[in-house]
């Protein structure tokens, strides 16, 4: 088990001007710019390990396509298993408008039938974003998705973080409300809260590491953008830029990783090669 005070997190930081310089990435980036750089990075060094530049991606939960169709834009192959049919109609819209529609494919599905629907050991990475909160059993999901993946492929892991919502109850007023989620072994803050399960980093890492995997790095995901008035952002010039610089510099301190609103994980497969 690692340290819990010192959770691992990679020595590369993600480059906010290579994120500003992509045309898609509109004013959301505040919420996906740090995983899309980190994701990013990801692939390009599996595709250079595989000597393939097209890559096979598993996108587990992936709903409209809002990693799928970047990825498949990069040339890389995307299978997107989603419960939501018109998720999956979103999907199938927004691939074709991109251009990538021959790149990717939505199927009916759930985490935990996931070999129902794709070939377990079949992909080079595997993207599992807003899922694990809402899984009976988060580690069960964990290692199914591990176990779609090729030796030496890689995990893109995101799921919300404990501490983020904790300190936004606290800042709105709802002191009640922030201790019992602070209590609340799920991090649930009220039968009102519409997020059944919430992590902190270590407990994140430990599901990656139960499963086989090695982590390759953690980020803390919307540590300011989420508490940031959204008019100061709109309004005041350079605002949009200086909040992310200031979220890619603080995604990998582990000091910024207690009060993300979501945390990032990304878990490398054993073995593998060029193939």
């Amino acid at each position: 088990m690692p340290d819990p005070m010192r959770p691992p997190v990679s020595h590369h930081c993600p480059q906010p001007a290579s994120l500003r310089s992509d045309p898609s990435r509109p004013r959301a980036s505040l919420r996906t710019a740090v995983v899309w750089e980190v994701l990013r990075d990801a692939l390009d060094g599996r595709a250079k390990a595989t000597g393939r530049d097209s890559l096979d991606v598993l996108d587990t939960g992936g709903g409209s396509g809002n990693f799928a169709v970047p990825v498949a834009r990069l040339g890389h192959r995307v299978t997107v298993v989603d419960p939501s049919p018109n998720a999956l109609f979103a999907l199938e819209r927004r691939a074709a408008e991109a251009g990538v529609a021959d790149r990717v494919r939505g199927v009916q599905g759930d985490v935990h039938g996931l070999f129902d629907v794709v070939e377990r050991g079949g992909f080079d990475a595997v993207l599992c974003h807003g899922v694990l909160e809402y899984v009976d059993e988060p580690a069960e999901g964990v290692r199914n998705v591990v176990a779609a993946l090729r030796g030496g492929g890689v995990l893109s892991l995101l799921a919300a973080g404990l501490g983020g919502a904790v300190l936004a109850r606290a800042l709105a007023g709802h002191f009640t409300e922030a201790r019992q989620a602070l209590d609340d072994p799920h991090g649930r803050w009220g039968a009102g809260d519409p997020v059944p399960r919430r992590f902190t980093a270590e407990q994140l890492t430990a599901l990656v590491e139960g499963a086989g995997l090695a982590v390759g790095a953690v980020h803390g995901v919307r540590v300011f953008a989420d508490l940031v008035p959204g008019v100061l952002v709109d309004t005041e010039p350079g605002a949009l830029d200086a909040l992310l610089k200031l979220e890619a510099a603080a995604a990998e301190l582990p000091a910024f990783h207690s009060v993300a609103t979501q945390l990032h994980v990304l878990g490398e497969a054993p073995g593998g090669g060029a193939g």
